[in-house]
């Protein structure tokens, strides 16, 4: 389309992510992904009457963690609120949130994207619970002929991370959540599962001409649950506004849907504000009083976070901002990289391998980290044989794909399949010179200046002893042989 070169895109993502608790924000129920229809529930988070909730501390303890994480400011005191509003996979008619007292305030993420670094606002976390699942019969719900309702997600707690309108592309827009996603990761208060609904965002988007201050009428675009789907819908929508404005048209303010399918934004309903959800104080709960000294023990419990992390492994370990980016990017890969080079104390040799061989080795299979067979010390151990001159780095392969593949230890393969590196002079000189003799023309060739017969010899070396000749021993007592004829 190309329309929006005029205007300036504005946008600000609200997240929802859903905590790791066993059970849910106000009663007993599990809150594991799964399971049959409507089994997670309970007088409480089905809203039947005469029912009280009780506030999971764990939900407390996980938003304030992410908070901090996120450079808030944690409120002392806070309140539950009742936010109102009819819709058939919300059982009470109401959902209990945060409204104008919210358990963090005023934080702060540093993302990239573009090659250059920005700080995003951020407004709010809050605390809520979540609404229920309706499960269409058709693809969408405007191809349905009827839907069903699931309340097992009912009360499954989530915090809502609101960010400024800082934003002003889809890159910025995928990239703080990418890095929201790494920071929730690390400090372990959700799995952050996209494809099951743990992380899902909504993003407000708006134009305005280039130069101007005001900030347009936006849209909410709801139903994205991957990178991709953000980036996309983002640009879709943009285009889309930018064509009605120069049309001479104006935005309506309104709640789309993404179509993924379709590539495409819909329109679902005109966009709420606050008094329409006629918000008022949670009756039956008390307010939230924080003690800063509760806050503190959180705070110092905080893991290394990615940004500290990243810069440890560049400044102190000499990594490339590359590595160590990629490295970074997981808590689970770089909790294991961390373990690799306890045991090897070469932190460039044990990236190279972890980024290339382990990480490619993981996508093929579809594995995690933590599903790995490879034990650290194990990997750290076949860099010590590569170092050590034990083994060469095409046989080091061969052994990483069968500890990989099996879990065994690179000693026990490296014996049982005779791979030891020959870096027996005597028994090399043997080889040398049975290749020499066997090779009159690659010979001649070399004594007339052509460097590169020397190659084809060293693989001819190579090759008679199955790949565990010494490559350098091969090259230097080719040399001193084909020089002496």
């Amino acid at each position: 389309m190309g329309s929006s070169h005029k205007y300036e895109t504005v946008i600000g993502l609200e997240v929802h992510v859903e905590l790791k608790t066993k059970t849910k924000i106000f009663c007993s129920c599990p809150t594991e992904f799964g399971g049959e229809e409507n089994t997670h529930v309970c007088p409480v988070c089905l809203g039947l009457p005469g029912v009280l909730p009780v506030l999971n501390k764990r939900v407390l303890e996980f938003a304030v963690r992410a908070g901090l994480a996120l450079n808030c400011e944690v409120a002392g005191f806070s309140k539950f609120d009742r936010k109102n509003y009819f819709y058939p996979d919300l059982p009470k008619a109401y959902q209990v949130s945060q409204y104008d007292l919210p358990i963090c305030k005023g934080g702060r993420l540093e993302i990239e994207a573009e090659g250059k670094k920005k700080t995003i606002g951020i407004t709010r976390i809050h605390m809520e619970e979540d609404a229920g699942k309706l499960l269409h019969s058709g693809t969408t719900i405007a191809s349905s002929d009827y839907s069903l309702a699931d309340y097992n997600r009912t009360g499954v707690p989530l915090i809502e991370i609101v960010s400024e309108p800082d934003m002003r592309s889809s890159q910025e827009a995928r990239a703080y959540l990418e890095k929201l996603k790494i920071i929730l990761e690390y400090i372990d208060v959700s799995d952050v599962k996209m494809e099951q609904g743990s992380l899902r965002c909504d993003a407000n988007i708006s134009l305005r001409p280039i130069g101007v201050e005001e900030f347009g009428t936006r849209a909410e675009i709801k139903n994205m649950n991957s990178f991709k789907a953000l980036q996309k819908a983002v640009e879709y929508e943009v285009e889309r506004q930018a064509e009605i404005l120069n049309e001479g048209g104006s935005i309506v303010q309104e709640t789309r849907s993404w179509d993924e399918e379709k590539g495409v934004t819909v329109s679902m309903r005109s966009k709420e504000e606050a008094h329409d959800y006629r918000y008022f104080p949670e009756p039956d709960l008390v307010p939230i009083v924080v003690e800063p000294a509760w806050v503190e023990e959180l705070r110092n419990s905080l893991p290394e976070l990615p940004d500290e992390r990243k810069g440890r492994l560049v400044n102190v370990l000499d990594l490339s901002e590359y590595d160590a980016g990629i490295i970074t990017g997981s808590r689970a890969l770089a909790e294991y990289f961390d373990r690799v080079v306890a045991c090897y104390e070469e932190p460039k040799t044990a990236a190279n391998w972890l980024n290339g061989e382990f990480l490619r080795l993981l996508n093929a299979q579809g594995l995690e980290v933590t599903e790995s067979k490879i034990d650290p010390e194990d990997f750290a151990a076949l860099l010590r044989y590569i170092a050590d001159g034990k083994i060469s780095g095409k046989i080091a392969k061969e052994v990483f794909a069968q500890m990989f593949a099996e879990g065994e230890k690179p000693g026990e393969i490296i014996k049982r399949k005779g791979l030891m590196q020959i870096s027996d002079e005597g028994a090399l000189s043997a080889v040398v010179e049975k290749i020499v003799a066997g090779n009159p023309k690659s010979v001649e060739d070399y004594k007339a200046g052509k460097e590169k017969a020397i190659g084809f010899l060293v693989g001819q070396v190579m090759k008679e002893t199955k790949g565990q000749a010494n490559p350098g021993l091969v090259n230097k007592l080719l040399q001193e042989r084909l020089d002496s004829l």
